[in-house]
Formats: structure tokens, C-alpha cells, sequence
């Protein structure tokens, strides 16, 4: 009987622990967003709670978005003229 319910106990620990895991990974885009100040984070973290519905489906793209900026170059490289000859 003591098994049993240590069993279920360590179930549904687990189970939670997976849980939480799950919803504190689709907001590192979102936390990525913010350190890099982005001007879209709020989108950023709504399709990351869109993404919780579809599986994880669309987070490499939150991902790939959320990095796409730095603050000290924008949103492209900076353009380096060529050498004077």
C-alpha cells in the first residue's frame, strides 16, 4: 500500500515538473526579446503562449525572430565600406 501511493506521488510529481518545464521553455524567446530590446516582444511572447497549442511547432521561428535584432547593430549588419585603393 505504501508503494503505491509513493508511486502515484512521484507520478504526479513528475508529471508537474514536465509541466512547468514545458511552459518555461516557450518563454526564452520572449526573455531573449526583452535583453535585446526588441520592439516586438509583446508579439513575441504571445506566439509563445500560441506555441504551448501547437506542440512547439512555430518556436524555432520565435527563436530565430527574438534573435534576429542586437541593440548595438539594429537590424542588420553594419555596412562596411571597401578598402580605398
Amino acid at each position: 500500500m505504501f508503494l503505491d501511493c509513493f508511486a502515484l506521488g512521484v507520478l504526479v510529481f513528475v508529471v508537474v515538473a514536465l509541466s512547468y518545464a514545458v511552459i518555461e521553455i516557450h518563454d526564452i524567446p520572449h526573455l531573449m526579446a526583452e535583453v535585446r530590446n526588441h520592439p516586438h516582444q509583446d508579439a513575441i511572447h504571445v506566439a509563445g503562449c500560441v506555441s504551448l497549442f501547437t506542440l512547439h511547432a512555430i518556436w524555432p521561428v520565435l527563436f530565430i525572430w527574438a534573435t534576429f535584432r542586437r541593440e548595438d547593430c539594429g537590424w542588420e549588419a553594419p555596412i562596411v565600406s571597401p578598402p580605398a585603393i
